[in-house]
């Protein structure tokens, strides 16, 4: 199995969702792939979430928990 890539959170942040670029975002280390999730368009998620970024604080808020990102693609870990 190859290993998972890790990413920096500078590497992150260029995964935005925008000008066609993939949107990731990592939660309690785990870096997931919500690009073709409905509910990120462009990298955004209804106002409220940015890809690009580490979302394990702003989802402690949120109306649901990680389980969601569960159901997306898995690419790597935050370095």
């Amino acid at each position: 199995m190859a290993e998972a890539k890790k990413f920096t959170l500078e590497e992150l942040a260029e995964y935005d969702g925008k000008n066609g670029k993939p949107a990731y975002v990592a939660y309690k280390g785990k870096v997931y792939d919500v690009s073709t999730s409905s509910f990120w368009l462009d990298g955004d998620h209804f106002g409220a979430h940015q890809a690009g970024k580490d979302l394990t604080e702003e989802l402690e808020m949120a109306p649901h928990g990680g389980e969601v990102l569960e159901r997306t693609k898995l690419v790597g870990t935050v370095a």
